[in-house]
């Protein structure tokens, strides 16, 4: 990429030997995967051997590879430096004492409805405590409660078109499974969630990325009327609602572009809700659930999880489709978890019913809204240099890092006391290494300190002090 005023550019063999420590870093070339001999891989690259040879010697002396005269050359991860997680997987709980976490955008239990939702769960247990406990469909009571819920919003719906799963990933695993076995084609937002993109990677997937137009506007509709048409993906995945990580909301004229531009193509579109009810900002209009321009039911499959409008520790999802797919994913559903536990059905179910999942979603848009705007002013404060958007609702803001490598300052803020994930988790292909997400899961002074955190770690990468290199450690955009 072209150097940007006042930078110089690495030289070659420090730019391969970055460009494979990345792909460690992020997990995309595994540990101890075997590489190209010298000769081979400066015939593929078009570089010269002295080059590749002195990537690989830096690679080397810092850790990430591994050689043996006659074996050939392995990749590593130096001593003390775990190759991140794949996924966003939780903090463990004997870090929480001395990390910020912001790699995961979940929010602690709204109380005092948790605990009500479970005290109300426990009294309306005997007569499901008398039956074998097994409802690959979701309790009846529930089905019937979400299915009002989506007629109440003028999306008719009947019970038969609900299976209640165990959580949004549950509903999607099960979704996948169904309709895009290994090998198919899904288009995916580009970026996009991060665990979803990893779960259908390993249902053995092929994803299409489908860049999403600038800032907080939504699809780029001609880049997927594009890709639906020459690829044919057999399914697509979209997050309408407070983008996962982007914030975007997609408007009513875009949705109803998509699902008809999804429809001519013959692509099923997975539509997850799961950021649906995280409005922080009063006055900004909300459209339509994307089901409702699709009448019929034939093109839209809805996700909805009470997972982050609620809390992530209440596992229950559920799916909105045609009958008939409804009846195909049940039927699939014996041979995976089999059904979802009674008791946080009930749990869930209490809480529509009795108007307590109302306050708590009122009270979780408080908490979110209040860390957001603790989250941005610090920042900007700490960080004038990086570049965001504010979203009108969801969990994360998508921020670009002022030409710092977003995966060094993943890996260097974990040294200093504040855990983020890195822009590259959640594209397909190695994109946005100049970005990170930073979710609304802190504020007051932990937002303040997190920024200091991160100000830390962003001043030692733009040092190299990260590597223990002399070259300067930024990501030319």
């Amino acid at each position: 990429m072209p150097a940007g005023p006042g930078t110089r550019r690495p030289p070659a063999y420090r730019a391969l030997a970055d460009g494979v420590r990345l792909l460690v870093l992020e997990g995309r070339v595994p540990v101890a995967a075997r590489l190209p001999a010298e000769r081979e891989l400066a015939l593929a690259l078009t570089v010269s051997r002295t080059t590749v040879a002195a990537a690989y010697e830096a690679l080397r002396a810092e850790g990430f590879l591994e050689s043996r005269r006659g074996a050939g050359s392995w990749t590593a991860v130096p001593a003390g430096n775990p190759l991140p997680a794949r996924g966003l997987e939780p903090l463990p709980p004997e870090s929480l004492g001395s990390m910020i976490d912001l790699g995961t955008a979940a929010l602690p239990a709204p109380e005092p409805w948790l605990t009500r939702g479970v005290q109300g769960a426990l009294e309306e247990l005997a007569p499901y405590a008398h039956t074998h406990g097994d409802y690959p469909a979701g309790l009846p009571a529930l089905r019937q409660m979400l299915a009002d819920r989506y007629t109440e919003r003028g999306i008719p719906t009947m019970p038969e078109q609900i299976m209640v799963t165990t959580g949004a990933m549950g509903a999607i695993d099960a979704i996948c499974h169904l309709f895009a076995g290994r090998g198919e084609r899904i288009a995916v937002e580009s970026p996009s969630y991060a665990n979803i993109l990893q779960l259908m990677r390993e249902a053995g997937a092929r994803l299409v990325p489908v860049a999403m137009a600038e800032g907080l506007t939504g699809w780029d509709l001609g880049r997927w009327r594009q890709v639906l048409r020459e690829a044919a993906p057999r399914l697509a995945y979209v997050v309408a609602d407070f983008h996962n990580p982007t914030g975007a909301l997609a408007d009513e004229d875009q949705r109803r572009q998509l699902v008809d531009a999804a429809r001519s193509a013959g692509t099923v579109l997975v539509v997850d809700e799961t950021m649906s009810e995280l409005r922080l900002d009063a006055d900004l209009p909300m459209p339509r659930r994307v089901c409702a321009f699709d009448p019929a039911g034939s093109t839209v499959i809805t996700v909805g999880s009470a997972s982050k409008a609620f809390w992530a520790g209440m596992r229950i999802g559920w799916v909105r489709a045609a009958p008939d797919v409804i009846r195909s994913l049940v039927s699939a559903r014996a041979y995976a978890d089999m059904g979802t536990p009674v008791l946080e059905q009930l749990a869930v179910n209490w809480l529509m019913r009795t108007g307590g999942w109302e306050e708590a979603v009122a009270l979780r848009r408080v908490q979110a809204r209040e860390n957001r705007d603790a989250l941005v002013a610090a920042v900007r404060e700490q960080l004038p240099g990086w570049e965001f958007e504010v979203p009108g609702g969801g969990l994360t803001l998508w921020v670009r890092t002022g030409g710092l490598s977003g995966s060094r300052l993943a890996e260097v803020g974990e040294r200093v006391g504040v855990r983020v994930p890195s822009g590259p988790r959640f594209g397909v292909d190695g994109a946005f290494e100049g970005y990170v997400r930073l979710p609304f899961t802190v504020g007051g002074p932990v937002a303040v300190e997190a920024a200091a955190r991160l100000a830390a770690a962003a001043r030692l990468v733009e040092t190299g002090a990260s590597t223990g290199t002399d070259a300067p450690r930024t990501f030319v955009a």
